[in-house]
């Protein structure tokens, strides 16, 4: 497995000043779980996140840097390199297939050091037969002796030395379900757990560890922050009481100037588009209404203030170990902020705490805590994805789109706190770590035929080049379809009866002026490569 291209290391040697195996860059990789694009401050966000807009003062923003829309499928892509389809996650809810390796396996092989702290999601996941005994399990308020999934296809055994996190992608914040340390089911938590400070405290625990070592180290961090229910630590919450009270209409104008006045944006080429959404609008609710809605923004900010928090102990480690100037740090989003609202209890919603404490989904409540199940909505997932339009599991710019910042102190060279719009995709994570580390893609990894890289390496970018980066960019899930190429960008929505439209992102970013009915041979043109390529990709069952 570790055999090394001379160009790789050529490459490596001229980022970090040295040869030497030793000193190639550890690798920090920050994923963070249904983000708003604008909800950091860095770019445009009112939400408190000193520690990631500092990642972004001093090194480089990505403003054209897509996922897959989803959870499972862009975490898929990001660890292997390859579209979800090749990997067994079309559909959320899969195990990761052994035809792609991933960071972790292939990063291992060359002597670095592997961690992840956090969220899986990439092991298949299925309800007990019985309700009553599936819900019993999901409330903590049953014990029945078995894996929360397939055992071989946990983190520790996809090339994770360490993982703590929770196998499924729904947690209870405050007792999640799920939760394993390695293969170790974690039964009980202790009174003040809260998932996104262990996720970080466990980060900052294996950078510990893992920097008493020479060997470089790779760390996939795994925020299910702020992905729903919305729960949030009260001194959090306070934070934003009032941030939100004027209404989703107001923070999208809000949002949307800021990043006209950070430069993120240009209106001419950006323009704003309507704020969509479903159920009744700001104005049509009653000012009690309006004071819940405006909660729940607030515990969504809450959370991602408190990601924050964690990014800026795991800097801290990395900087009292000596390890933060020759670290790549990349920090991201799985898809645009989230528009769902599950009112049904059942499969990863509960329906009572442990202690038997029922749920409150519905009505008008305090949300936060873990007696509620709250969720954003579609007209706030829209605004947080200011300046795009609709939200996850779309492959529109807001579902698809993630901010994404890389920061290397020893390494980069480009000017700090830049920007570039060089289009790029979770697939490209997996090649750039390896460049970086100066190993190559193998084409066979414990006995299975590997499919080659879909992946383009970001390390020109890095270095303030440009790229030759990728013909065509292509995305699905759920019938949601898109195809970006030549500047064009072919879109469906993933609804039933979802028609073809066509957007020239040249001129129009934020899919405004559906062109479709102008150009009907590029539409044709681009459903034929995006059809070629689905066929391509998707699996033979």
């Amino acid at each position: 497995m570790r055999n090394l291209f001379p160009f790789s290391l050529l490459l490596a040697a001229l980022l970090i000043g040295t040869a030497s195996a030793d000193d190639r860059p550890n690798i920090v990789v920050i994923m963070l779980d249904d983000l708003g694009y604008s909800d950091l401050g860095c770019y445009g966000g009112e939400i408190n996140t000193p520690n990631i807009d500092s990642l972004a003062s001093d090194g480089i923003r990505f403003t054209a840097f897509y996922n897959c829309a989803r959870c499972c499928p862009t975490r898929a892509a990001l660890l292997t390199g390859l579209y979800p389809h090749q990997v067994g996650l079309i559909r959320n809810g899969r195990s990761l297939t052994k035809n792609g390796v991933t960071i972790a396996e292939a990063l291992k092989d060359a002597g670095y050091q592997t961690a992840m702290a956090g969220k899986w999601h990439l092991s298949q996941t299925s309800a007990l037969s019985d309700p009553k005994k599936h819900l019993a399990w999901l409330n903590h308020q049953a014990d029945f002796d078995r894996p929360f999934a397939p055992v071989e296809t946990y983190p520790v055994n996809r090339g994770f030395e360490r993982h703590f996190g929770p196998i499924w992608g729904v947690v209870d914040y405050f007792d999640p379900f799920s939760l394993v340390d390695g293969t170790k089911i974690v039964k009980e938590v202790d009174e003040d757990f809260y998932m996104t400070d262990a996720i970080a405290d466990k980060s900052v625990e294996y950078i510990q560890e893992m920097s008493k070592k020479d060997a470089p180290f790779f760390l996939y961090t795994a925020f299910t922050a702020p992905h729903w229910p919305l729960h949030a630590k009260p001194e959090d919450i306070a934070k934003y009481e009032k941030r939100y009270n004027e209404g989703w209409y107001q923070l999208r104008e809000d949002r949307y100037q800021r990043m006209v006045e950070k430069g993120l944006i240009d209106p001419k080429t950006f323009p704003k588009p309507n704020l969509q959404g479903q159920g009744p609008d700001w104005q049509e609710l009653s000012p009690e209404q309006q004071q819940h809605m405006a909660q729940l923004m607030a515990v969504h900010a809450a959370m991602v203030d408190c990601v924050d928090q964690g990014v800026g102990r795991i800097i801290a480690a990395l900087k009292a170990t000596n390890r933060f100037e020759n670290t790549l740090i990349l920090l991201l989003s799985d898809n645009g902020a989230s528009p769902e609202r599950y009112l049904k209890v059942g499969f990863d919603r509960s329906s009572e705490t442990r202690a038997g404490k029922p749920i409150q989904y519905e009505g008008i409540f305090e949300p936060g805590s873990e007696t509620t199940w709250g969720y954003l909505g579609s007209y706030w997932a829209s605004a947080a994805n200011t300046p795009f339009r609709y939200w996850k599991a779309q492959s529109f710019e807001g579902g698809a789109h993630t901010p994404m910042i890389a920061h290397w102190p020893a390494g980069l060279k480009t000017k700090p706190g830049s920007s570039t719009d060089q289009p790029g995709h979770v697939i490209d994570v997996m090649p750039t770590c390896l460049e970086l580390a100066g190993v190559s893609y193998p084409a066979k990894y414990q006995g299975n035929d590997i499919t080659p890289v879909e992946g383009k390496s970001l390390a020109p970018i890095l270095q303030g080049e440009t790229r030759p980066g990728h013909d065509q960019l292509y995305f699905e899930h759920e019938n949601g379809q898109a195809i970006i190429a030549d500047g064009w960008k072919l879109v469906k929505p993933k609804q039933k009866g979802g028609k073809w439209e066509l957007y020239h992102l040249a001129e129009d970013r934020t899919e405004t002026n559906n062109v479709a009915a102008e150009h009907p041979q590029k539409v044709r043109q681009l459903q034929e490569l995006w059809q070629a390529w689905f066929d391509r990709v998707k699996p033979s069952e």
